[in-house]
C-alpha cells in the first residue's frame, strides 16, 4: 500500500487526468442509457450486488493476465476481465458496465499495485469501456442474440481502432515517460516480435492492434457462451 500511494505521489498529474477521464465515461455511459428502450430495472440493492459480483470475478481474471509474446512485447498482456464486465453490462446497462470497469482497476491496484505507472492500469479501463460501451448500447437497443453478436463485433472493432490510436498519441509517449524507458528502446522491443515495426505507428499496427482482434474475439465468443448458462442463474434471468 506504502509503495502505491508513493507511485501516486509522482504521478499525480497522470492520476489526475485519468479521474477526469474515467468520470467522463461514467456520464457518457449514464447519458446513453436514457436513450435507451429495453433497459433493465432493478432495485440499487441487486444493482450495487451483481456490480460487486461481476468485478470481483473480473479483477481475479485480470490478475491472471499472461503476454502474448509472438504478437505483442510482454509489457502489453491478454485478459479476459471484460467478459464479466460484459455480463453485468448486458444484464444492468452500459453504466453498470463502466462501473464494474472502474471497480476492477481500483481492486486490482490494492491486490496487486502497479508496475506500469499506472498507464498500463488506465489502458485495460479504456481499452475495455471501448469495447464494453459500444456492445452493451446496441445490445439494448436490439435486445435479441443477433443484437448482441453485432454489439460484439461493434465493441471488438471500435476496441481496435480507438484502443490502437490511443496508444499510439498518448499511451504509450507516457509510458516511456513516466516509466523512464526511451521511446527507441519500446520501439526496438516491437522490432523483436516484428522485424516491420520501424516506429510508433507500425509498432501499435503490427502489435497492439492485432493483441486487441484477438481479446475481442475470444471475450466475445466467451461471452456469447456464458450470457445464458453462468449469468442467467447468477442474476436470475428468465428471458
Amino acid at each position: 500500500m506504502e509503495k502505491l500511494l508513493t507511485q501516486f505521489q509522482e504521478n499525480a498529474t497522470f492520476v489526475l487526468i485519468t479521474g477526469l477521464f474515467i468520470l467522463a465515461v461514467a456520464l457518457l455511459s449514464h447519458l446513453a442509457e436514457r436513450k435507451l428502450p429495453h433497459l433493465r430495472r432493478v432495485s440499487a440493492a441487486r444493482r450495487v450486488s451483481i456490480i460487486g459480483i461481476c468485478s470481483a470475478i473480473a479483477v481475479v481474471l485480470h490478475v491472471l493476465d499472461f503476454p502474448l509474446i509472438f504478437l505483442a512485447p510482454e509489457f502489453y498482456k491478454l485478459d479476459f476481465s471484460e467478459v464479466p464486465v460484459l455480463l453485468g453490462g448486458f444484464f444492468l446497462g452500459p453504466s453498470a458496465a463502466v462501473a464494474i470497469e472502474g471497480v476492477k482497476i481500483l481492486l486490482k491496484l490494492l491486490v496487486k499495485g502497479t508496475s506500469t505507472a499506472f498507464v498500463g492500469d488506465f489502458a485495460n479501463f479504456f481499452v475495455g469501456c471501448c469495447f464494453a460501451l459500444p456492445a452493451t448500447v446496441w445490445y439494448h437497443t436490439h435486445k435479441d442474440k443477433q443484437g448482441a453478436v453485432v454489439g460484439l463485433v461493434l465493441g471488438t472493432l471500435v476496441m481496435t481502432v480507438l484502443g490502437t490510436a490511443f496508444n499510439a498519441v498518448y499511451l504509450l509517449p507516457k509510458f516511456s515517460v513516466l516509466y523512464g524507458i526511451p521511446m527507441d528502446v519500446l520501439i526496438g522491443m516491437g522490432t523483436a516480435v516484428h522485424k516491420s515495426v520501424s516506429g510508433v505507428f507500425s509498432f501499435v499496427a503490427l502489435c497492439v492492434a492485432p493483441l486487441n482482434l484477438v481479446k475481442g474475439s475470444v471475450v466475445s465468443v466467451l461471452t456469447l457462451l456464458l450470457y445464458k448458462r453462468v449469468a442467467g442463474p447468477l442474476f436470475r434471468i428468465h428471458e
